[in-house]
């Protein structure tokens, strides 16, 4: 079946950058450390503005964070951060990007003194996909009474740009909580993928 006749979840509409995030990542069980520092950053990033604003300029930011890692992010100076805001490949917003700065500081922390980032996100849903079944886009809450709990831990530990709405759109894209329609072909394959603890 060709992608363009496969029901999908409403929203990437025909865009095919949207529609191969949609189709390849977003509800896919994202267990990896940095990858999930990764996708919680991003959203901060988009908070007013739109998700497919940050898609087409996750390139950009991945060059202008050091393919982001943490470990570097961590110890960026003044002159980086004002280099940054010169930068125009990415969302030129210094509170944000000083957010990610103080936000990878709190990820060493927890790698180094905790259970690591993964395992803290994860306990928070057992270690497996919550999924939803929702059959209308309607259905979908902007937050949880979870995702403002997993905010709360978070604010407590020093990340930045992790309100209860954006945690509830990083528990979505990173397959915490299974979002896609049910009628949408990506429904199942995720549920299954979550079943199989990747």
């Amino acid at each position: 079946m060709s992608p363009s006749a496969l029901k999908r979840c409403p929203w990437p509409g025909t865009d095919p950058l949207y529609v191969a995030y949609h189709d390849e990542e977003w509800g896919v069980p994202e267990r990896d450390d940095r990858a999930l520092y990764e996708k919680l950053v991003l959203d901060g990033f988009q908070a007013g503005l739109s998700w497919i604003t940050i898609l087409r300029k996750r390139e950009a930011f991945r060059s202008a964070f050091d393919g982001f890692a943490p470990e570097k992010i961590a110890r960026y100076s003044p002159k980086k951060v004002e280099a940054l805001i010169q930068d125009a490949g990415i969302v030129r917003n210094r509170m944000k990007i000083d957010g990610a700065v103080a936000s990878a500081r709190a990820w060493l922390e927890i790698m180094e003194t905790g259970p690591g980032f993964s395992a803290l996100l994860w306990d928070f849903v057992e270690g497996k996909p919550i999924d939803n079944r929702n059959s209308a886009m309607s259905d979908i809450p902007a937050e949880t009474e979870l995702s403002r709990r997993i905010a709360k831990d978070l604010k407590s530990r020093g990340f930045k740009f992790c309100g209860p709405t954006i945690v509830y759109a990083f528990m979505q894209a990173t397959g915490m909580v299974n979002d896609h329609l049910t009628a949408c072909h990506r429904h199942a394959a995720c549920a299954k993928l979550g079943k199989t603890g990747r």
